[in-house]
């Protein structure tokens, strides 16, 4: 035993020696680069002069950082993160020169901007030094963790024992990508947490609501109601605007509209952190949330648990700025291979979606996982993150590619620093990990028929459309039944029949669904109102080969189903023949039904075609994996939950629409024996 901790002793100070040699080799490097920055007297000095000067005044920054770094940090921590982050440059630089200052020679100095320069390096190099001789030994990595959990048991009284809970969102991982992960080795994390007779975690499939995407499916999971939530965007026609669910005013009215619905705060009012989400869940900790970002900062809503264990290493932000433009270069390489390699489907990326790409992967990332470490060592009852970097590189790149394969592979790595960390905290920790949808394959409709869902639907109401999609077969195909339905001639060159300029649509897309909506007329509009003013538009698009089915209101049957060869089947008789529905499994009669209920459903709800052989949907926008409608993995999720807790659901029975999730997360809250967080009444129960 005491043989070991020499050992560990050893090796920590040839850890510390390796770092000194190598930030000292640095500094000389540096000092030889640049004319701003010298380590030597205008007179001259020996090699070996100089050399000691490097040495001593690499391990005065050294020292300087360890022990000024935090305390300053924790000066600025009212500063908002983004300038707080920029700030840390500035103040490595003022460290270094104070470093040179104590060095003996005195002869030493840089310019300031060449201060910051030169900190930077020495900081990315230093840390990158200590990480790969420390990256084998998990007994430096725990005495880290166990001297950041002592600083916060100095500062806070002892935790509770009851087990405290993270939630994990992985946006967009579905089911069954996570199993192919797993079994190609790619998250090792999550395949020993299922694997074999000591596993810990359960894995569970639930369905999302016919919306399915981030908006929907978190508001529902957080704050038990994704009512009148149809889509990613939509537009509405009391208010005359488009609502976004990732827009900051989009995302705090939909929060304020599902707490008046349900009369509860959220998931995580008890004791909460909500890091990196759309939406606050109730918790009094957010950091990177959507929906608070409207409002005027202050003590009450700034973001500030994980802030100070991210940036109190000044080497965070310069590994994290590195590694962003890793990033943008590895999303450059990977794009520029696919280009060459003719890779189909496939789509633009370019522009700033590199510098997009980045963000999501890296900096969104390191932030988020750091808050959650804070939250855990400061002995939350409940803590809620979503990462989103596998979601977005998968809309570019593919659900299934190796593009994204990596990403996932770098998220199970950031499970693992979570499940380490809670080794070390107040209290006792489950892990949750959890995913909103899923993603489904496939080329754009756009790139198979040359023309976008908006043509498609101008055509069918008689409008101009652009040249290039008059000439496709959708457009040609469109424009005929457009005048069959009003009885005019084919011949090429007769005029367009051209309705007046208050009936052109609102035409949105989210992922493979898409709305149609006219907003000169207030209200939801008939599928007789819709034929009487626009006779082909529901033939063209019901009878599109890229179209699955429509859903549109009927003064006679209430709602119905449009299919192509004239198929119409009111919801009503859905279960019993779902016409164009039953490609899409059993799940999606109910979900049509309850969009159907939405007062701000479209005049026109379109779900792309679905090919089940191959899983693969035509997108309405330019993504080549995508969600936000019906068919395929998107509609798919996964919710890993520990032994510990009950299961998800029943034996025979499956999990089905985020306010099913949410109840199910309030019960396992309930089952920590934590604070008492009340089950959220059904609205159905609430109305009644």
């Amino acid at each position: 035993m005491r043989g070991g901790r020499w050992r560990r002793i050893a090796r920590q100070i040839g850890r510390s020696v390796a770092v000194w040699a190598v930030s000292t080799v640095t500094m000389l490097v540096l000092a030889g680069i640049l004319p701003d920055f010298q380590l030597q007297s205008p007179d001259g000095d020996s090699a070996t002069d100089i050399a000691v000067t490097a040495a001593l005044g690499a391990g005065a920054f050294g020292v300087l950082s360890a022990v000024f770094w935090p305390l300053l940090v924790r000066l600025l921590l009212l500063v908002p993160a983004l300038v707080l982050g920029l700030l840390v440059f500035v103040l490595n630089g003022v460290l270094l020169s104070v470093a040179l200052r104590l060095v003996p020679s005195g002869d030493s100095e840089a310019a300031p901007e060449t201060a910051v320069i030169v900190a930077a390096v020495m900081s990315a190099v230093a840390s990158a030094t200590g990480a790969a001789l420390a990256v084998r030994d998990d007994d430096a990595y725990r005495r880290r963790l166990y001297r950041l959990a002592d600083r916060r048991r100095r500062t806070l009284p002892p935790g509770p024992s009851s087990p405290g809970t993270v939630f994990v969102q992985l946006d967009g991982v579905g089911h069954d990508v996570l199993l192919a992960a797993v079994d190609k080795g790619l998250m090792p994390t999550v395949a020993r947490w299922l694997g074999g007779p000591r596993a810990s975690h359960r894995l569970t499939r639930w369905h999302t609501d016919w919306s399915s995407q981030t908006g929907a499916s978190q508001l529902g999971i957080l704050h038990g109601s994704n009512f009148d939530v149809p889509a990613f965007r939509w537009y509405e026609k009391a208010g005359r605007e488009v609502m976004v669910c990732n827009r900051p005013t989009s995302a705090a009215e939909l929060q304020r509209r599902a707490v008046d619905r349900t009369g509860d705060p959220g998931l995580l009012a008890a004791d909460g952190a909500s890091r990196g989400n759309l939406f606050s869940g109730g918790a009094d900790e957010q950091a990177l949330v959507l929906s608070i970002a409207t409002r005027r900062r202050s003590r009450e809503n700034r973001s500030r648990a994980g802030y100070f264990a991210y940036f109190s290493d000044p080497a965070n932000a310069v590994r994290t700025a590195l590694s962003f433009v890793a990033e943008v270069g590895r999303e450059i390489g990977q794009s520029t291979r696919a280009r060459a390699r003719k890779v189909r489907p496939r789509v633009g990326r370019g522009g700033l979606y590199p510098l997009i790409r980045a963000f999501a992967t890296v900096v969104e990332r390191d932030v988020v996982v750091a808050a959650v470490m804070g939250d855990m060592l400061a002995g939350r009852t409940a803590v809620y993150a979503d990462l989103v970097a596998y979601d977005e590189v998968a809309h570019h790149s593919g659900p299934r590619s190796g593009d994204a394969e990596k990403v996932l592979a770098r998220l199970d790595r950031s499970l693992a620093l979570i499940e380490n960390v809670a080794e070390h905290a107040p209290r006792p920790y489950r892990i949750v990990v959890l995913s909103d949808h899923g993603q489904s394959p496939g080329e754009t409709f756009r790139s198979r028929y040359g023309l976008g869902l908006g043509d498609l639907a101008r055509a069918g109401c008689g409008l101009p459309v652009p040249r290039r999609a008059r000439r496709t077969h959708s457009g040609a195909e469109a424009r005929a039944a457009v005048r069959a339905a009003l009885r005019r001639p084919v011949e090429e060159g007769a005029g367009q029949h051209r309705p007046p300029r208050r009936s052109e649509p609102i035409v949105l897309a989210s992922g493979n669904l898409g709305l149609v909506s006219f907003p000169d007329v207030p209200h939801r509009m008939t599928k007789e109102e819709i034929d009487a003013r626009h006779p082909a538009l529901l033939t063209t698009l019901a009878n599109h080969p890229g179209v699955g089915f429509l859903l549109v209101r009927s003064e006679r049957n209430g709602g119905v189903v449009l299919g192509a060869y004239g198929a119409e089947i009111p919801l009503d008789r859905l279960d019993e023949d779902p016409g164009p529905l039953e490609v899409f499994g059993p799940h999606a009669a109910d979900a049509v039904r309850r969009t159907h209920s939405f007062p701000n459903t479209a005049d026109i709800m379109v779900n792309s075609a679905y090919d089940p052989a191959d899983g693969e949907v035509l997108a309405f926008e330019e993504q080549i994996g995508s969600h936000g409608g019906l068919g395929g993995a998107q509609s798919e999720p996964f919710l890993l939950s520990p032994l510990a807790f009950s299961p998800a659901a029943g034996d025979g029975e499956e999990l089905v629409g985020a306010e099913g999730v949410h109840r199910v997360l309030r019960r396992w809250l309930r089952e920590s024996d934590g604070p008492q967080v009340p089950l959220t009444t059904a609205p159905e129960e609430r109305a009644a």
